[in-house]
């Protein structure tokens, strides 16, 4: 027969019990299918929260390739390549290693790009207090990592919003601690990247960029969120990706749902169109004001 424990031993199995933790402290239970709702809201609430107390009042998001890098970064893999390619010629997969870092030291100036459109910008609306068109990306590598950097080379602050993936994906170090946030569910993060958004720039990407894109143009043309400037940079890579002539053609899209962004190919551009967007929006405020008497 065994003995009972003693009262010291039962005392340290209560506190140890699972069910006496703090309800809010239990990360087995919050992790439970049923209380999804309860995650879900505090992924909405928790940056809400961070970003009212930090004062930002409008951002401008970036989108674009995680596999992009800077021109340093991509001339240095091109150079270690060729290198290896002169001790062994004709290896089909260095040379297919080797044509692709051929490409990457050409996309680097779409990196460069994005970094200078986020030193600009952030320059111009963080002054004196002011927080609004604050960048906003992903917060992982390549043109998130090169608008999070012209950012804080400027001076400024910008926001990182990072995803819980299978490989995990680290966040860059440019952007703010005290505004870099984690997800584990993609449609929140979207909704986060929108609701502040007072335009959208697109550089190229892959599979996550034009989900974000195209889910961005679906939500204006639907009527679903209020029309923003979205502007896709790098003129061919976007028209020979996308071909929306055919898309007219075929009646899948009308023409004028083409009016829905613009395109550019360097920072300055990018600026302008923004800056052409919500100059026309004020004015069609102030005409609407007048033809309503208010």
């Amino acid at each position: 027969m065994t003995p009972p424990a003693a009262p010291d031993e039962r005392l340290r199995a209560i506190l140890d019990s699972p069910t006496y933790r703090l309800a809010y402290e239990d990360i087995d239970l919050l992790g439970q299918d049923d209380l999804r709702p309860l995650r879900l809201q505090l992924e909405l609430l928790k940056p809400e929260r961070v970003l009212r107390e930090q004062g930002v009042h409008s951002t401008v998001v970036v989108f674009g390739s995680a596999r992009v890098s800077d021109a340093v970064t991509a001339r240095d893999r091109l150079a270690v390549l060729e290198q290896r390619a002169g001790t062994m010629p004709g290896n089909p997969t260095l040379e297919r290693e080797l044509a692709l870092a051929h490409r990457r030291v050409e996309q680097a100036r779409h990196y460069e790009e994005a970094q200078r459109f986020a030193h600009l910008i952030s320059k111009r609306f963080q002054q004196q207090e002011r927080c609004d068109f604050v960048v906003i990306t992903g917060g992982g590598p390549g043109i998130m990592e090169a608008a999070n950097r012209g950012a804080f080379d400027a001076g400024a602050r910008s926001i990182g919003l990072n995803i819980t993936l299978p490989h995990e994906q680290a966040p860059n170090p440019y952007m703010c601690p005290e505004l870099a946030f984690r997800f584990h569910y993609f449609a929140l993060r979207k909704m986060h990247f929108l609701l502040h958004a007072k335009g959208l720039v697109a550089f190229p990407g892959g599979y996550g960029t034009l989900d974000e894109l195209f889910e961005v143009l679906t939500l204006i043309q639907t009527g679903k969120m209020q029309r923003i400037p979205v502007v896709l940079v790098g003129r061919r890579f976007w028209r020979r990706a996308i071909n929306f002539d055919h898309l007219i053609d075929e009646g899948y899209i009308d023409a004028e749902d083409t009016d829905l962004f613009e395109h550019a190919d360097d920072a300055d551009e990018i600026i302008a169109a923004l800056e052409r967007f919500h100059a026309n929006s004020m004015v069609k405020g102030m005409s609407k004001k007048r033809e309503t008497g208010t």
